[in-house]
């Protein structure tokens, strides 16, 4: 697996990367501190299987670069590594297409774990933004002495806790590839082009998947399939079905 690690922090870049390597002997890490480095990185190698990016970069806001980097390269997940824990800018980068949102703060399981679900297809968004209560203490968590009080929660789709299963959600193959593309921060028109069906027929599946969901925007979907996913750690992450 190759990764992409973005933070104009020299210290962090390099702790980073460190926890990043640890996932397994097949890790690569590519370290870049600025937005330049990493378009540059990109056209030389736009093979990378995931994208690290911290928002807070300093020549560049880091929302613009993860916009590029969705409409580029559209099939490399991102996740946002960021120090800021603010609603609003969790909400809009998973908007954008982030697949997810790991607070600096994290301890380094939380990263593995949020890696992982992602990796295999999955959203991840930090438990306290979705209503649901923290890993139990243990690594190398920060002490509580020096944990800030969380923002209020974000509301989570009722429905999404009772859900025990993907399949309950009672979505046709169809409508299941367009959710598991969905997850993907892929719009309506490239989703079309990815499953050859018209814009508008992809219309009509993105709002029997929201009715299926209980939600009403594509943001609510992906935090109700992240807290189905979190709230049921032996539930495997969604993926799309095999029939084109």
């Amino acid at each position: 697996m190759k990764v992409l690690l973005v933070d104009d922090h020299p210290l962090i870049l390099t702790a980073l990367q460190a926890v990043i390597q640890g996932l397994g002997d097949d890790v690569t890490v590519y370290g870049v501190a600025s937005a330049g480095e990493a378009r540059e990185a990109l056209k030389r190698d736009n093979d990378f299987d995931l994208a690290l990016l911290d928002l807070g970069l300093g020549e560049v806001d880091g929302f613009e670069v993860l916009a590029e980097m969705r409409a580029n390269y559209p099939s490399m997940p991102v996740v946002i590594v960021s120090a800021t824990e603010r609603q609003v800018d969790v909400i809009r980068a998973i908007d954008m297409g982030a697949m997810g949102f790991v607070p600096k703060r994290a301890s380094n399981r939380d990263l593995f774990d949020a890696l992982r679900m992602v990796m295999s297809g999955g959203v991840y968004i930090p438990p306290m933004m979705l209503g649901l209560p923290p890993p139990a203490p243990g690594g190398d968590t920060v002490p509580a002495v020096m944990r800030r009080v969380p923002e209020p929660q974000l509301p989570a789709p009722e429905p999404a806790q009772k859900l025990r299963s993907f399949e309950s959600l009672g979505l046709t193959p169809r409508q299941a590839d367009v959710l598991a593309l969905l997850l993907q921060g892929l719009p309506n028109k490239l989703i079309a082009r990815e499953l050859s069906l018209s814009v508008e027929t992809v219309k009509d599946h993105v709002a029997a998947v929201l009715r299926a969901l209980n939600v009403s925007s594509r943001t609510q979907a992906v935090l109700a399939v992240s807290q189905m996913t979190q709230a049921n750690p032996g539930l495997a992450a969604w993926r799309p079905s095999t029939q084109r």
